[in-house]
This record gives C-alpha cells, structure tokens and sequence, in this order.
C-alpha cells in the first residue's frame, strides 16, 4: 500500500507542476502543509483520517466476529436502523439504500434468510409486495456485537456542548459535500425518513 503520508517527489515526471525544491528532512506533510493547505487545517483533518482508519479497523473485526462480508453487514445495520424509525424495507428499498442491483439484493436476501437472519413476509396492504423483517436472533446479534461500540459513540457526543455539537454536525456535513463532489448532499442516514410505498417481490 503507498505512503500517501509522504510527500510527493516533485521531480517525478508524473508531478503536476514540473521540477520543485524538494522538502529537507523533518519537513514532513505536516510542516510542508503537502496535504493541507494551511497549518490551522492540519489538525483537523488529521484526526478525521484518524478516525477514519479506526472506522475501517472497526469494520474488519466486525466482519471476522459475525463472519460476513461488508455488503451483508451494512443490510443489517440498514434493517436494524429502519426498524427502529418503525420502518418496514423492501427489497427495493434496501436495493437503493445499498447502493446494489435488484439481482444482487435477491441473493443477499436470500443469504441472510437461510443464515436465519431476515425472512420475507407478505406486505400488510399490497399483495404483490414483500417486506424483509429482521429475526430476533439477527436483533441480538446486532446488539451484543454493535451495542458496547455505540454507547462509546454516544458516550463521546455526550461530552460536547450544544455549540461543539453544532460545530461537529456543520463540519462532517460539510465534509461529505466535499468527499461527494458538487452538488451532493450527505443526506439522512441509513434506513431514516419515509419509505415509498413501492416494493418489488
């Protein structure tokens, strides 16, 4: 994996900007300000990619303790979200929420239902639609393995002011803008606001 934590050669013919002095030692990114361009945003985003990296290593072990992959893992955090806002999905809407193909979706559903995970039940006003319900042992499983990280995460919040939270709230929406490019929005999390009454089987 590269060290993007390096700064760039400035001679190397792929450089943008031609032939430059190169940085003495000691003058890392964070004295040259090579990935941030002014010292007061250094520290910020530095801890962002600290967080980042811990979000990532979180992540993995999640994936080793309920062995599964990521894609099967975010289904569940979705579902279990969206059933907390008393929200039922369909395939449809956790295809969308996902990101993935309708054809991809089925086989996840179908992964999840015969791992006793999810099952399918008919939909209370549209015969032609399903809803995926998670079981109570995915409810466990999610809690028992999701449940101690969250109160850390809460726990955390907690310690700010209404101003710091804010100020944090401004900033990461800001961020995802930023990490989306123009024009996106970060939007609601997954599994919140209301579900389309549309559903596939």
């Amino acid at each position: 994996m590269p060290d993007y934590d390096r700064p760039m050669d400035p001679t190397h013919p792929r450089a943008p900007d031609g032939p430059a002095p190169r940085a003495t030692r000691g003058d890392g990114p964070r004295a040259a300000g090579y990935w941030y361009e002014t010292a007061d945003a250094t520290p910020v985003l530095t801890a962002v990619r600290g967080f980042l990296r811990a979000d990532e290593a979180m992540r993995r072990r999640l994936r080793h303790a309920m062995d599964m992959n990521e894609t099967d893992l975010r289904a569940l955090r979705v579902m279990a979200a969206a059933e907390l806002a008393q929200r039922r999905l369909s395939p449809r809407d956790l295809s969308r929420e996902l990101g993935i193909s309708t054809a991809s979706t089925t086989k996840l559903i179908d992964r999840l239902e015969a791992e006793g995970r999810l099952r399918r039940e008919p939909h209370p006003t549209d015969r032609r639609a399903l809803r995926l319900v998670l079981t109570p042992d995915a409810h466990r499983e999610v809690r028992e393995t999701l449940g101690a990280m969250h109160g850390r995460m809460r726990a955390a919040a907690d310690e700010l002011s209404p101003a710091d939270r804010d100020a944090v709230v401004r900033f990461l929406g800001a961020l995802a803008t930023a990490l989306g490019g123009p024009g996106v929005s970060p939007g609601p999390g997954p599994g919140s606001g209301p579900a389309p009454h549309a559903a596939s089987r």
